[in-house]
């Protein structure tokens, strides 16, 4: 149970945010605001979710892992009963930031338990649990428009208190690991001197980098897709909702392989293969849309996209993690607050860039994979001792 208990914990991060998408229109007028307005709830959870990845971080590494997932889980277990209570849109936005920060506590500790569990093959544990979490955008939006239909917005927030405190039922009586009870092992450093060790040492920056890049071209797709399938190309809800699962079937398949074979070719070879084929679809995406071609070779291009990302995306993360045995957790916290930062950046960046088409998002997913790349070159042109 221990592998599908962790992907469930870091699972109420996606349910959070895409349980609730389709009953966006019935907050607004719940609440008597502008849509535009809830949808701003998203930008706030982020931000909301990097900043408690920020402090529980460096605790984790401190106080140890089970407390904090106790801590989150409970609390996340609270805030989303007040935020099924809340009647107003400044309760409903504050508490859906406080739901982030506290939730944030039970999922920054997942990746330490994983290196914990599968120590040189971290890279496979990773892809397990990448594969397990993504049924939750998968299915949430589904679920929370099957909960629309026999109630309202207020029961999805109760299930996902629901969600949380089985959860939290289930580690009191089963997550129980040596590093829980070895006090030996847990960091002394500061909060500041934790992120200098993450920050400082060799073969960190430019691959947590390309995590980072990666994670924006992934926001870039989340953010803008249900633009482009239903405004660009003017296709209605129900085939907007089977091509996005199928680019999170493409994630799901390219995990499935990476967790097969990364033990053989290793993370490094592994995210640079990856991010070559990652860029070929890339390039083709930004071509079928300057070319103004129909929304069948969008999709197209996404399938091989989507699944390179996901690749890239656990064995960057894997090798940083890699680097680091007492600083797991601050080193979670850094991957986590940089990516959920940058991602947090993509919906201005789209909107900056508007022009009615696809273009800019194929543009900006094409740099942020083609920045990869550059970071990956200059990784490999380092001495060996640096490049790890």
């Amino acid at each position: 149970m221990l592998i599908p208990m962790l992907a469930a914990i870091v699972a109420i991060t996606p349910l959070a945010i895409d349980m609730y998408l389709p009953a966006m229109s019935t907050l607004a007028l719940g609440f008597d605001t502008d849509i535009t307005t809830v949808q701003q709830s998203l930008s706030i959870y982020l931000a909301g979710y990097a900043l408690g990845m920020l402090i529980f971080g460096p605790l984790a590494d401190k106080i140890g892992r089970r407390p904090l997932v106790i801590f989150g889980l409970l609390g996340f277990t609270l805030i989303s009963l007040l935020i099924a209570l809340s009647t107003s849109i400044e309760q409903f936005l504050m508490l859906r930031f406080a739901q982030a920060f506290i939730g944030a506590a039970a999922t920054v500790v997942v990746p330490g338990y994983i290196k914990e569990i599968y120590g040189d093959n971290t890279a496979k544990g990773m892809s397990y649990v990448s594969l397990i979490m993504m049924l939750a955008p998968l299915l949430a939006p589904t679920m929370g428009s099957l909960i629309m239909e026999l109630g309202d917005w207020h029961l999805i927030f109760l299930s996902q208190s629901c969600y949380a405190i089985t959860l939290l039922a289930l580690v009191l009586f089963k997550l129980k690991m040596p590093s829980d009870k070895d006090l030996g092992g847990r960091s002394q450093k500061s909060f500041l001197r934790a992120y200098y060790t993450v920050f400082s040492r060799s073969g960190v920056k430019l691959n947590l980098s390309s995590g980072v890049l990666t994670s924006f071209a992934f926001f870039c797709y989340l953010t803008a897709s249900p633009f482009i399938y239903m405004e660009v190309f003017h296709l209605d809800k129900s085939l907007f909702a089977i091509l996005f699962s199928t680019n999170v079937g493409a994630l799901m398949l390219a995990n499935i392989v990476n967790s097969r074979i990364v033990t053989r070719f290793g993370s490094k070879r592994m995210l640079h293969v990856a991010t070559f084929f990652c860029s070929i679809a890339a390039t083709g995406l930004l071509a079928v849309n300057l070319l103004e071609l129909s929304y069948h070779f969008t999709v197209l291009m996404l399938i091989p996209l989507m699944g390179s990302l996901g690749v890239m995306s656990v064995n960057a993360d894997a090798i940083v993690l890699m680097k680091f045995k007492q600083e797991t957790g601050t080193a979670t916290a850094v991957i986590g607050t940089l990516r959920f930062g940058f991602g947090a950046v993509a919906g201005p960046l789209l909107a900056y860039f508007y022009d009615g088409s696809a273009v800019p998002f194929s543009a900006l997913m094409l740099s942020a994979v083609l920045l990869v790349g550059v970071c990956q070159f200059f990784q490999s042109t380092l001495p060996k001792n640096d490049a790890g």
